[in-house]
């Protein structure tokens, strides 16, 4: 049995590939009723969905806890901490058959390197609050799988993209905005790639940290060049940064205050994952030929 603390975009797509066909059964986790009675109503009847808003653990989630063999944790960690923990961290202790925990994480924890290339031995220097939240949520992770022998593997996501989430999307709907800043670059991976790393990470019970980013930090505009010659047309105006920093919120701000490029070697090299989309590139064509299909 697998527990997702947090079905996101990333959870639901490892389940809806990997899941299904790894596990006998699956619960997920989500805030809304609303939420919960969809995901309980899809046909397959293998997965059921639970309310946790991220304070209280009900009996049915200490029930379904008691007898997971994996989980997968994509809750955001807040200002006291990763609430998974907080709520539930004494019946994922008693778990009697709970062996292995992915945890998705954030290559912000890195903050800005001012360009250069980072790996999972460069020391964190995260600058926005959430990016030292998040580094304190991997090691309240890290240290409860030394205390209870259990695999914890901290999966540090890039720029997360796919269906319905992408450049394709942004410029269908009018959003896309081509924005220019000397020297920026993103790394970017789909979330078909995270689907493997995560499958590769219970495969192989691994523990420790893992960059999940493509192989080329680009400038952000070019995912939105490259998508409007896909669709045959224009792409909007460039932006300069300058211009563009006010409109943006806080949160979209810091993103761009930061500038790194991530390795993914051990991804590769420990977990045995072979990017299918190791550009935004490849990402893209794949996601446009969906659309044509």
């Amino acid at each position: 049995m697998l527990i997702c603390f947090g079905l996101g975009f990333s959870a639901e797509h490892y389940v809806e590939e990997f899941g299904r066909k790894k596990f006998d059964r699956i619960v997920g986790t989500v805030r809304s009723a609303e939420r919960a009675a969809a995901l309980n109503a899809h046909p397959s009847g293998r997965l059921t969905a639970l309310i946790f808003e991220g304070s209280l653990a009900t009996p049915d989630l200490r029930s379904a806890i008691a007898e997971a063999d994996a989980a997968l944790v994509s809750v955001p960690p807040d200002e006291n901490g990763d609430p998974v923990l907080r709520a539930c961290g004494d019946a994922l202790a008693q778990a009697q058959r709970l062996r292995a925990v992915v945890y998705l994480s954030t290559i912000g924890a890195y903050g800005d390197s001012g360009g250069a290339w980072v790996d999972e031995a460069t020391p964190p220097q995260p600058g926005a609050a959430r990016s030292r939240e998040r580094l304190a949520a991997e090691q309240a992770w890290q240290d409860f799988g030394a205390r209870q022998n259990i695999a914890v593997a901290i999966l540090r996501l890039a720029g997360i993209y796919g269906p319905g989430q992408n450049a394709l999307v942004q410029i269908a709907r009018g959003k896309a905005r081509r924005i220019v800043k000397p020297g920026q670059v993103f790394n970017r991976i789909h979330v078909g790639d995270i689907a493997q790393a995560i499958d590769a990470a219970f495969a192989r019970r691994a523990s420790g940290i893992f960059n999940v980013a493509d192989d080329a930090p680009t400038p952000p505009a070019d995912p939105i060049v490259f998508a409007a010659q896909l669709m045959g047309i224009e792409p909007p105006p460039e932006i300069p940064f300058a211009q563009a920093a006010p409109t943006m919120s806080p949160m979209a701000l810091s993103f761009w205050q930061e500038c790194r490029r991530v390795k993914n070697d051990k991804l590769k090299h420990d977990l045995g994952v072979r990017l299918r989309y190791p550009t935004y590139r490849e990402g893209l064509r794949a996601l446009f030929d969906q659309q044509e299909t």
